[in-house]
C-alpha cells in the first residue's frame, strides 16, 4: 500500500528533564486521535514494566525492554537478555499472557520473543523461518507459528 506522503505533517518531538522527585510523563498532544498516534502510544506501554527472575540464588526485576526472549526447557522457564540468562518462576503460557500487549509474540511451543529486539527474519528449511536476533543470537520460529508472526508484521490482529 502506497500512502499519499503529502497528507501526513511533521510531528515536532519535545524531550524535557524533570527532578528525580517528580512521575515520568509521555504526553501526546495530536489534533485527532490516528492510527499513527495509538501506535506511538502502544509503544511507550510496550516498553514499561519489569518481569522477576532469579540469577545466582538472587532476584532481580527484569525491564521488559531488555528481554530478548522466552524459553521453556524441562519444565523450567529462562528469560533470555543480550548478556543475562535468568530463571522465572512463571510459566511460559502466564508470561505470555502478561507480554503479548507489549510486542512479544509466540514464535514455538517453547518460546516467545521480543519482536522489537529482531532485526531480521528469513526463511528456514521444513517451512520454518530463522530470526536474527540484535544481540546476534539466532532463534527458530517454527512452522505453526510463521502465519502468526506474518500477520503481526503486517498489522493484523493475530
Amino acid at each position: 500500500m502506497y500512502r499519499n506522503v503529502s497528507t501526513y505533517h511533521s510531528m515536532d518531538v519535545k524531550i524535557s528533564r524533570i527532578p528525580e522527585d517528580e512521575n515520568e510523563l509521555v504526553d501526546i498532544r495530536c489534533h485527532k486521535e490516528t492510527d499513527v498516534v495509538r501506535e506511538i502510544a502502544g509503544f511507550v506501554k510496550s516498553r514499561q514494566g519489569q518481569i522477576l527472575g532469579t540469577l545466582d540464588g538472587r532476584q532481580y526485576g527484569i525491564a521488559v525492554s531488555e528481554i530478548m526472549y522466552i524459553e521453556s526447557v524441562d519444565n523450567k522457564t529462562f528469560i533470555y537478555t543480550s548478556s543475562k540468562v535468568y530463571e522465572s518462576r512463571q510459566r511460559i503460557y502466564e508470561l505470555e499472557n502478561i507480554l503479548k500487549s507489549r510486542c512479544f509474540l509466540r514464535i514455538s511451543k517453547a518460546s516467545i520473543a521480543n519482536l522489537m529486539k529482531i532485526s531480521s527474519v528469513k526463511p528456514a528449511l521444513g517451512g520454518r523461518f530463522s530470526a536474527v536476533l540484535s544481540n546476534g543470537e539466532e532463534i527458530i520460529i517454527s512452522r505453526k507459528y510463521v502465519s502468526d508472526l506474518k500477520k503481526t508484521l503486517r498489522g493484523e490482529e493475530v
